[in-house]
């Protein structure tokens, strides 16, 4: 099928970004997650009962939500990180670099 040997590809100069964006983006979903635990938790499942939308409960609701949302946010993480690995690696010369 054509596939050569693997590039060797270096060090990369967007690791540290994509280390603190990661991070970052982690604790986000951590603290998003947090809260439908706590939901469960504390209202000790009356919350969770209450129909939201269409006969689906915030239980359902929210863990859809939670799934969608760890979803999003690998496309903005791998938006984010693609750009700033293309701002990185442009060297003097390089033509359509951003291409």
């Amino acid at each position: 099928m054509l596939h050569g040997p693997a590039r060797p590809s270096g060090p990369d100069p967007a690791s540290g970004y994509k280390t603190r964006l990661g991070v970052a983006m982690f604790i986000v979903y951590c603290v998003v997650y947090a809260g439908f635990v706590l939901t469960s938790v504390v209202a000790e499942g009356r919350a969770m009962q209450v129909i939201v939308v269409a006969g689906l409960n915030l239980a359902v609701v929210y863990g859809f939500g939670l799934i969608v949302f760890a979803l999003l946010l690998a496309l903005v993480y791998n938006h984010l990180c693609t750009r700033k690995e293309r701002e990185l690696n442009v060297t003097p010369g390089d033509k359509g670099a951003g291409a």
